[in-house]
Order: structure tokens, then sequence, then C-alpha cells
């Protein structure tokens, strides 16, 4: 029996569609204000209300333009609690040259400050919060996920070097992983509350070789080709810029390095985000595949574990060729 072999009308059919569907979104593509918008959607998820503030529009103007593009699949949508996030869609069709050209012109200097004046704001929301609560953090931290979960299988991930970089440590726990496995070890956090914790730690447990950075990645970018491993526990949904994060941890890794992220999977239990000061409601393996791989990083090795509170932990492994 021959193989089944679609006619020429399904054929035609088929084709007529993807030509259709490619029309639309070249046509929602068509205009300079949503060619801006993707733009910015590349890098970073945004609110309604953080779009209109940058772009300086009232929000029934931007709904229009974001529903045009929504419609034409070209950006996704993420409900995070009360708020609707817009990230631009991945599409492996003929619009990938477009955006490949689109990303490499800048945005005006009005947007990029814009840009950084929302993203000061989410960092900050990020450090009043662990500036107030910072001694209640395990407290608030186990009712999601305590370090027992995941740090003894993210050590297990570990691959042997000489340099080691912890971004946000929290109380420092992981910093006596990192210790008996690493000759020189960083550790990088934004919170000064946080980083004393970390410090205090480390000197009851006697760990003589860490350095303690106050700041936020683009410490680690500034030393580039530095570190063997970078570990990131249970942070992302703490910071105002998870795509940024990788690119700045991709200059601080060297060639064959290793990131290793533990995070929450994306969820719905929105009272995280006043209890536990998350800026996030976790985030779909495939979201930390993109920026990953928008960084230059390769997928490595991955634990997926599920809890009984409702929240499910991915432990991702990120290589620099």
């Amino acid at each position: 029996m021959l193989p089944f072999q679609p006619s020429t009308d399904t054929a035609d059919r088929q084709d007529g569609d993807a030509i259709a569907l490619l029309a639309a979104r070249l046509k929602a593509a068509g205009d300079p204000l949503r060619l801006e918008i993707l733009r910015l959607l590349s890098q970073d998820s945004y609110s309604v209300l953080e779009l209109c503030r940058i772009f300086d529009l009232r929000q029934p103007a931007l709904s229009h333009h974001l529903k045009v593009l929504a419609q034409a699949e070209l950006v996704s949508r993420r409900r995070e609690g009360n708020n609707l996030f817009y990230r631009r869609s991945g599409h492996d069709d003929g619009l990938q040259p477009l955006f490949a050209s689109l990303d490499q012109l800048p945005l005006p200097p009005e947007r990029t400050a814009a840009v950084e004046r929302v993203a000061a704001e989410r960092a900050e929301a990020s450090r009043r919060f662990f500036a107030d609560y910072g001694n209640r953090f395990r407290e608030q931290q186990e009712l999601i996920a305590g370090y027992e979960v995941y740090g003894p299988q993210v050590a297990q991930l570990l691959k042997p070097g000489a340099a080691a970089m912890e971004v946000g440590p929290g109380e420092g726990e992981f910093l006596a992983e990192l210790a008996m496995r690493f000759e020189r070890i960083a550790a990088l956090d934004l919170s000064h509350t946080m980083l004393e914790r970390a410090q205090q730690f480390a000197g009851d447990k006697r760990l003589g070789n860490i350095e303690f950075i106050h700041g936020d990645t683009r410490e680690a970018a500034a030393r580039p080709d530095s570190a063997d491993s970078i570990v990131v526990n249970m942070v992302l949904h703490h910071t105002p810029e998870p795509a940024q994060i990788f690119r700045d941890l991709e200059q601080a890794l060297k060639s064959g390095g290793q990131l290793l992220v533990a995070e929450l999977q994306d969820h719905r239990q929105d009272w995280a985000r006043e209890a536990c000061g998350d800026l996030w409601l976790g985030f779909a393996p495939e979201q930390l595949s993109g920026w990953a791989e928008e960084a230059g990083l390769a997928n490595g090795r991955s634990v997926y574990s599920a809890l009984r509170n409702g929240f499910q932990i991915q432990i991702r492994e990120f290589i620099k060729p």
C-alpha cells in the first residue's frame, strides 16, 4: 500500500492558511508604535500600566495595540495577580528575519529612560521587602519551599572548578556547599540586610574564602570570564528583570562554565507577593530556556519536583559554550 499523500487541494489549503497567518502578522506588525512595542517585549515582560508609562499612552490606546498584536499571536499574555503581563511570542517563521533586524535597533532615549525607571521601581520594591522583612525571611520562605527542598539537589549538579559565585545567597546555607568545592567564592546580593545575614552565617561556619559584594548582577558582568559555576537559588521571582540576569551572568561565566538556577514553576498563589516579596509568580520552564538561549547559553540538565503545598520547583543547568 502506498503511503498516504495529502491531496493537492489539502496542500493548497494548508499553504493558503500559512500565507494568511503570515499576512495577518505582517499587517499587525506594520505600525511604528507596534514595532517599538515588539522591540521592547523581546527582552522582558511588562504590565499594561508599565507599558502605558513607557510609551506615554493612555490605557485604552495601548490596549488596542496590544489586542492587535495578541490576535496575530505576536505577543503572549500572562496574568500575575491582578495584572496582565505581555511578552513577545517566539515564532520560528518568516518574521524572524524582521525581528532579528528590529532587535538590533536601539530604543529611543525617552523609552530607555522610562524602562530604567520601571526597573528601578521594581528593584526598590524588592529592596524594601527584604529591608523590612529580613528577620522573617526564613519563616516566610518556608511557606513556599525551604532550603532543604532544593539545596542538596543543586549541590549534586555542581561541576568542579576554581571559582564560583552565588547570586542572592539568602541566609548563606549554600555558601557552605560552595566553600567545600571551590577555592574562591563571590556572594552577590542587592539587599544589605540579606548580605549581612549571609556574612554572619559564613563567620559562624568559619568560611574564609568568600568575597561579599553588594549590588546587582551588573557587578557580575563587570567580572567577565571569572566563574566556573554560578548559582541562583530561588532569586529570579524577586528580581525586576530576570532576562537581564541571564545576560549579565553569561558575561561572568568562563567558557564551559555552568549556571544553575533553582526556581519556582509558574503558579497562581497570589498571596506570595505580599507574604514573600515575590515580583513574579514563578516561571514556565520554556521562559527560562528562552532567556538562557537569548543570552547565548545552552540547556543542560534539569530536575523537576512537586511540593505538597501546590508549588513546583525546577532546577536548571545552563552551559556557556
